[in-house]
């Protein structure tokens, strides 16, 4: 059997060395329209490659995906992260697990992790094609026919859509039938000129919440300021689970911020009320309370109106201690812009779930057509996860094509 496969990334190629393996008889062919492959996975992690994410429990998985948890879950149970490990372990790359459970291999080198999948493709056979943009996808009775152009057009059994977020093979999707969520950036950072965070770059707070008043959209974790506004683990959930909300707002927005995590406004209060009574001597701005970065503290009580370097804890009247509870566990920050989160690019949107079959990744309304990774409207926060939805939709459809055709 023929295979094509269009896209060069990580779906792709993991596809495409999983149906060579599994049937030696198939010839596949990745079609890839840049000048090299893999790109993803080059800059993925600063350039050590988040292969995958240590959770290796699928229902607590599929929690990390805010579009496509719920069709994920069974083909997590059947290729999650822990069979990714050993398949990248079974071909000499050994995988480390970090604190927050992100995993890179042992050599913090995403070349590793892009030899090991070239080297496999090679020895399964796999044909790259670079520089091979597909132009028409067209079904004919031996499958699927491609035409790249200034060639002639070629016939496949099955074929295997993996081109990420690219509206040209959408376009291609449309008019065989498919219906396209329509795109909306997924992993941003947010672009803020408060003054409370002027010359706080590199500064970070391990533990915060963040809620966008009047949605119920909220998010945990670490936040890092940075020199046009905020990011870190927080800000990218935030931003993932709120894709087509902000992209409504046109990313302008009021973002309250609690640096004291799940420390609520009158608990703070109470807090402050206790150091007032138990510091009552010691200045104000000397030292920072609650573990938090000196400088973001004097900040946060320059802004309550906590300005002199004298005052005293004892000198704190009920309305200053209160405003500055506010600014410990709700201070709002106006929103006016988005930035790419690095290079890793996310996008939510793509083919509706509906049309695919997830047992074999196969699309519902055309025989032998696949569909995996970001093709699909499914994407998850950052952390490895958007790779393990990737590896998994590749083994999948990789075995399924590799099947014999059913000629009865």
């Amino acid at each position: 059997m023929n295979i094509a496969i269009i896209g060069g990334g990580a779906a792709g190629f993991f596809a495409a060395i999983t149906c060579a393996e599994a049937n030696p008889d198939c010839r596949v062919t990745i079609f890839e329209r840049g000048k090299s492959v893999l790109e993803k996975v080059r800059v993925s992690g600063g350039g050590r490659c988040n292969v995958t994410h240590h959770c290796f429990d699928a229902r607590t998985l599929v929690q990390h995906y805010p579009r496509g948890s719920r069709e994920l879950l069974a083909p997590f149970l059947r290729f999650g992260p822990e069979q990714t490990v050993d398949w990248f372990e079974r071909r000499g790359v050994r995988l480390k697990a970090e604190a927050d459970g992100r995993m890179f291999p042992v050599t913090d080198d995403s070349q590793t992790i892009m030899d090991c999948l070239q080297r496999a493709a090679r020895r399964a056979g796999v044909q790259v094609r670079l520089g091979a943009r597909v132009a028409h996808i067209t079904p004919d009775a031996a499958g699927w026919q491609l035409q790249v152009p200034g060639e002639p057009p070629e016939s496949f059994a099955k074929l295997l859509v993996a081109t990420g977020s690219s509206t040209a093979v959408w376009d291609r999707l449309r008019e065989l039938g498919h219906h396209i969520v329509a795109p909306v950036p997924s992993l941003f950072t947010f672009n803020t000129k408060d003054t409370r965070l002027r010359d706080l770059s590199g500064l970070s707070v391990p533990l915060t919440q963040l809620r966008l008043p009047g949605a119920r959209l909220q998010a945990q974790g670490p936040l890092l300021v940075t020199h046009w506004g905020l990011s870190g683990p927080a800000v990218l959930r935030l931003s993932a689970w709120g894709a087509r909300e902000l992209q409504a707002l046109e990313y302008r927005f009021a973002l309250e911020v609690n640096w004291l995590g799940a420390v609520s406004t009158p608990e703070a209060g109470a807090q402050l009320q206790a150091l007032k009574t138990e510091q009552a001597k010691k200045t104000v701005l000397a030292h920072a309370p609650f573990m938090l970065p000196l400088r973001l503290w004097q900040r946060l009580c320059a802004a309550a109106g906590l300005v002199e370097e004298a005052l005293r804890w004892a000198d704190l009247d009920k309305v200053r201690l209160q405003q500055l509870a506010q600014q410990l566990t709700a201070a709002t920050f106006q929103i006016a812009g988005k930035s790419t989160f690095k290079e890793e690019f996310v996008t939510a949107g793509g083919v509706q779930l509906k049309e695919v079959d997830f047992r074999t990744f196969e699309s519902r309304l055309h025989p032998r057509l696949y569909l995996a990774g970001e093709v699909l409207d499914i994407d998850a926060i950052t952390g490895g996860f958007n790779f393990q939805a990737a590896w998994t939709g590749g083994w999948l459809a990789g075995n399924a094509m590799a099947r014999e055709i059913d000629q009865g």
